[in-house]
């Protein structure tokens, strides 16, 4: 079974960059991003249209994961870039590592793929978001949560990656 995220480890993200100044302004980054779109995905949860989550949940992890990608040096652009060496070795750090979203084009199939990791929050938040008031408030909260377990997880994935790897970061304008 591939695994869209790994979950081996319940170390932060900041925590796994070992002190490595460029990696944690990648992660301050990435999670600023990430922030503002759990807030956008949270609102469309609390709206009760069936299926409106679903759609903007897999539209908000469609630009979102490409682009923490970027922040890391690891979208398929960045990689296309990279000397064969190189690449091999990040190619074979994506493989230890598990996961099928980093250093690749993010389609919408891969998105809901791993939208699944997190199947009962989304059947949850369906049900609660009929109940006026309270169960759009849970509805939004878990929408929020799920979101930011799926971003926060891939954070953790690129800087595995790139750690094995060996990776330089891009500075921040050449992304």
């Amino acid at each position: 079974m591939v695994r869209p995220f790994s979950t081996s480890s319940a170390a932060s993200a900041a925590a796994m960059a070992g002190g490595n100044a460029d990696y944690i302004a990648a992660i301050q980054r990435s999670r600023k991003m990430l922030n503002k779109r759990a807030l956008v995905a949270g609102f469309a949860s609390a709206v009760p249209v069936p299926g409106l989550d679903w759609a903007v949940d897999a539209a908000l992890l469609s630009r979102l994961l490409p682009q923490i990608n970027a922040e890391f040096g690891l979208s398929a652009q960045q990689l296309d870039q990279l000397d064969p060496s190189k690449r091999e070795k990040v190619q074979k750090a994506i493989a230890l590592t598990g996961t099928v979203l980093v250093g690749k084009f993010i389609t919408k199939d891969l998105v809901l793929k791993a939208a699944k990791l997190i199947g009962v929050r989304l059947s949850a938040a369906q049900a609660a978001k009929f109940v006026p008031l309270a169960g759009q408030a849970v509805s939004a909260m878990v929408g929020y949560a799920a979101i930011r377990y799926l971003g926060e997880q891939h954070i953790k994935d690129c800087v595995r990656v790139a750690q094995q790897a060996q990776l330089a970061l891009p500075a921040p304008a050449l992304r």
